[in-house]
């Protein structure tokens, strides 16, 4: 008696948690949690049937609110049971226009599919997704082109990328659509993460020429228009190949950084794009305004310095070089010898003999200084006689500059120095042109 009260006791000790009642309360939670996953189970397949009739009927509705019940349980889904839950949303959120989460439903669809190794139902929702793509396609370039509703068709064209992540022309029609809105913040983030992929925008463009009309037109796909060639409706297939456009989108982070707030991270995004591309004159000049913008006048020089090795035949960048010099003292003559280049250049250049004729006469400054209370009349009349001739020296540059880029200032200037040089006719004829422009 003794020995089995003392065996007992050891097997409680060996097992101080040992209850029968406990047993029998596990087997209840068992029990009952099998019955909850039964009961969940043919929920799941419950909520599933009616969706696929509603969906049958073309009640986008009520199949959108019978998934809905069985959302909860997806987890618990086996991978073919799941497979048709996101197929049957797929058709669901097409049929109620919710393309968002149409797309979110099908890459749910494919990610099953593909870790299951069974595919049933995405290729069958494939044709849903590209008619969606369309459609929303088609939607975000008429509010792009004809409404001028950049900030919808900015979220279109990011809908059509997120319906077809490989479609990244419709990221940067984004992007572009978010710059016009003057959302620069959102423009910012969409034009970066078609840097981080790596997007040049290179694309191939398939032309034909039409017998009919004889004009040239871009059939869309190779196949297309491969095939309209056979039929003997198009003839001379070329196909052309775009540039990239990889140096633009970096341009555009940086542009974007600068509207922003944060220029001298504009300034080291286009330092190391040109890193990769030293030759890029696009780049090269994009960093050279930013330099103006932080007023490091010295780099905006040496950067334009560059620019003439990469393009010597580029007026521009000439007048740019003569107005960096033409603020430094002592280097008017080299200021002047920019402009006159950017004129050879580019004969009907304007604003460069206009810039010309200013640094000409400025240097009557230093002559007005020694005529300052100057009472040795023959002197003063010495110095007023080189005014002239400095008159005479700049006047033919104001007069160009007047004929190809005419103001209301170029015009009074003019009728001035002809009327100091004497020159009567012309001094009228001027005066008659200014009160012609008011």
């Amino acid at each position: 008696m003794m020995a089995r009260k003392l065996k007992m006791v050891q097997m409680k000790i060996k097992n101080k948690h040992y209850n029968p009642r406990n047993n029998k309360m596990k087997k209840q939670v068992l029990a009952l949690f099998l019955g909850l996953l039964t009961t969940g189970l043919f929920a799941q397949k419950n909520e599933i049937k009616t969706a696929e009739r509603a969906i049958k009927k073309l009640d986008y509705k009520g199949a959108s609110a019978a998934l809905k019940m069985a959302e909860g349980l997806v987890s618990n889904m086996d991978a073919k049971m799941k497979a048709k839950f996101y197929y049957l949303q797929v058709q669901a959120f097409n049929g109620t226009l919710k393309y968002a989460d149409a797309a979110k439903a099908y890459n749910n669809l494919k990610e099953t599919e593909n870790e299951s190794g069974r595919k049933k139902y995405a290729g069958t929702a494939k044709p849903i997704i590209d008619k969606m793509i369309l459609d929303v396609s088609n939607r975000a370039a008429t509010l792009y082109t004809k409404d001028k509703d950049f900030i919808n068709a900015a979220k279109d064209f990011l809908l059509a990328y997120t319906l077809d992540p490989a479609d990244t022309a419709s990221l940067q029609n984004a992007a572009l659509s978010s710059y016009n809105a003057e959302d620069f913040e959102g423009a910012l983030k969409k034009y970066q993460q078609l840097k981080d992929l790596n997007y040049t925008g290179i694309r191939t463009v398939y032309y034909a020429t039409e017998k009919a009309s004889g004009e040239e037109r871009n059939l869309g796909t190779e196949s297309q228009r491969n095939a309209m060639v056979k039929l003997g409706q198009f003839i001379k297939p070329r196909d052309e190949v775009s540039e990239s456009r990889q140096a633009d989108i970096v341009k555009n982070v940086a542009l974007l950084l600068h509207k922003t707030g944060k220029t001298e991270e504009a300034v080291k995004m286009i330092q190391e794009a040109r890193s990769q591309s030293p030759n890029d004159l696009n780049l090269l000049l994009t960093e050279a305004d930013f330099y103006i913008k932080l007023d490091r006048m010295d780099k905006f020089g040496e950067m334009m310095e560059k620019a003439i090795k990469l393009d010597p035949e580029n007026p521009v960048l000439f007048y740019n070089l003569g107005i960096i010099n033409s603020d430094k003292k002592g280097k008017e003559e080299e200021a002047i010898k920019y402009f006159k280049k950017a004129i050879e250049l580019k004969p009907d250049y304007g604003d460069a003999y206009i810039s010309v004729y200013r640094l000409i006469v400025a240097k009557e400054e230093a002559i007005n200084k020694q005529m300052e209370g100057l009472t040795d009349f023959d002197k003063y009349d010495e110095l007023e006689a080189k005014k002239k001739l400095i008159y005479k020296e700049a006047l033919p540059y104001l007069e160009k500059g007047d004929q190809y880029k005419r103001s209301t200032d170029t015009v009074k200037i003019l009728k001035s120095l002809y009327e100091i040089l004497g020159m009567e006719d012309k001094a009228k004829e001027f005066g008659d042109i200014l009160k012609k422009m008011g």
